[in-house]
């Protein structure tokens, strides 16, 4: 699907997936809420692709991580190896 800007879309199953294992990983509360977002650079040094999560707690806390890679390439062992604060 494309979104704005004629962009394809992250699959959104892979973004479920997503975050199911960040839930799963860090305990995330039900009240909690879990973005995955597909972020482009074309800069130098800067991963072509990479995929943001965050998390923002009840009580407005961030955390974020980032792995270079898309969203439908991110795999359990990779959320798993994410430390618990960024």
């Amino acid at each position: 699907m494309l979104g704005l800007f004629k962009r394809q879309r992250p699959d959104v199953e892979a973004v479920r997936r997503v975050k199911a294992l960040v839930a799963a990983r860090f305990d995330v509360a039900d009240q909690a809420a879990i973005t995955v977002a597909e972020l482009r650079c074309a800069e130098p040094g800067c991963p072509p692709v990479e995929t943001v999560i965050t998390v923002r707690e009840a009580d407005g806390r961030l955390r974020q991580w980032r792995i270079a890679k898309p969203i439908a390439e991110v795999e359990g062992a990779e959320v798993a190896g994410l430390g618990a604060e960024s």
